[in-house]
């Protein structure tokens, strides 16, 4: 079992080639499990500046396997070439990448250090992908404690404390443009998922009055219903864009805001573009409209100011230590297959040598007592080794244990996942009742 991440974002690639990869890439998750490939699960994380696939793979060896099917599906469902995205998509194995979605979900990875919005798409990932059916076991356990330590680092350090975020700090330059108060601005919000609900919470906190949402999918009418503002269709948008002082794009739908969709606005007031979407809502060159101003991502980014440093190492301490914790659990896990095994071959033996007592001698040779006295040996005979196991496991050594196992009895280690499946006695002599309460 390997848990590893194939990573493209704002921290090691341009927001235009992170925006072509996450292009038609969300049903990737569940296109790489309907191979025939060595995967057990993959969880898909994108948001405005990242997207990240995480994916369990059976085995060691298999992690090249996984890694080619998810380039292949990327490339397929972006149309970019192969050798773009395997050059896009950095790789990082086991600890390295649950160290990495720790700090994502804590903030640490954000072009906002410490912006408390990601946890929540963290969250919606694992959400979606459990919904998908294509969240595996450990998956979702890493997905889970990632949020547990997102919210550790939330509690215990002043990071995030400012309730900075890439929406805030958008608006902030938004507010620098045009130095009328907020409530006297038309505002115009293109999308209907977390950024834009993120963005109208924070725009009835300014006092901004009217808010108007479009949304290609027509979810407009849903969304300002417990949100408020004015919903838009493709025919009330036209004077809306002329009327508006604030433009902020959260949807990345595919289709653009034009130049000339903007030409006949007769402003007294400058015009602020906020693009948040990664695909972006509005033509880059927007901006050279007269009155006209745009702010980006990049601009966002560069614009972001730096958390306390002290805050920001107690906060990495708090990751480095959980992802510690996991990698232990993680290897710990990885010696159940040999330990089921030889759980499930101790008490195979038990129980066949107590079957032949019952065919020669009839059901009341074996009294509950020595019965139960028996199993109770068989539990406290294999406690040791069972103990050992996860030491062993948590060393990373989990193969010599299961190497050990079948060199001493001769038991092959099967997948966990079949294994576990099995129930822990082959036989319980079906000729004779069993109080079920000895079977432990």
């Amino acid at each position: 079992m390997v848990l590893l991440s194939l990573v493209a974002s704002h921290s090691n690639l341009d927001l235009e080639t992170v925006a072509r990869l996450s292009e038609g890439a969300s049903q990737v998750a569940s296109r790489v499990l309907e191979d025939e490939v060595p995967v057990k699960g993959a969880v898909v994380l994108s948001t405005c500046n990242r997207y990240e696939i995480y994916v369990e793979a059976e085995s060691p060896q298999d992690v090249h396997i996984a890694r080619d099917a998810v380039v292949s599906h990327v490339a397929s469902a972006t149309g970019l070439d192969i050798s773009e995205v395997t050059s896009a998509l950095q790789t990082k194995v086991n600890d390295d990448a649950v160290a990495h979605l720790f700090s994502v979900g804590a903030g640490l990875d954000s072009a906002v250090i410490g912006e408390r919005e990601i946890a929540g798409q963290v969250r919606r990932a694992l959400i979606e992908a459990q919904a998908g059916g294509t969240a595996s076991g450990s998956l979702i356990r890493l997905f889970q404690t990632a949020s547990r330590t997102a919210k550790d680092v939330g509690t215990k350090t002043s990071l995030g404390s400012r309730g900075l975020s890439v929406v805030s700090v958008a608006l902030d330059l938004a507010a620098d443009l045009d130095e009328r108060e907020w409530r006297e601005k038309n505002v115009v919000v293109f999308g209907t998922g977390a950024y834009a609900g993120a963005t109208m919470a924070l725009l009835k906190e300014l006092g901004v009055t009217n808010i108007s949402v479009f949304s290609q999918t027509g979810r407009a009418e849903t969304f300002v219903e417990t949100r408020g503002g004015v919903a838009l269709d493709a025919m009330s948008l036209g004077p809306a864009l002329l009327n508006a002082d604030v433009l902020v794009g959260c949807s990345g739908g595919g289709q653009q805001i034009s130049g000339a969709d903007l030409a006949n606005n007769e402003r007294t007031h400058p015009l602020v573009v906020v693009d948040l979407a990664l695909s972006h809502d509005f033509d880059p060159n927007i901006d050279a409209l007269d009155g006209v101003h745009l702010i980006s991502l990049e601009s966002v980014r560069m614009a972001a100011p730096a958390e306390t440093a002290d805050a920001v190492r107690s906060a990495r301490q708090i990751v480095n230590e959980a992802t510690q914790e996991f990698a232990v659990s993680l290897r710990e896990r990885s010696a159940d297959s040999a330990i089921v095994a030889l759980r499930k071959h101790t008490m195979s033996v038990l129980d066949e040598e107590l079957n032949k007592v019952r065919a020669q001698h009839g059901c009341t040779a074996a009294a509950e007592e020595v019965e139960f006295a028996m199993r109770r040996m068989v539990k406290q005979l294999l406690h040791v080794p069972t103990v050992r196991g996860r030491e062993l496991a948590a060393q990373g050594r989990a193969d010599e244990y299961a190497q050990a196992i079948e060199t001493l009895y001769g038991i092959t280690v099967e997948d966990k996942s079949s294994v576990a499946s099995s129930p822990a006695s082959s036989s319980t002599g079906a000729e004779c009742p069993v109080d079920h309460r000895l079977l432990g």
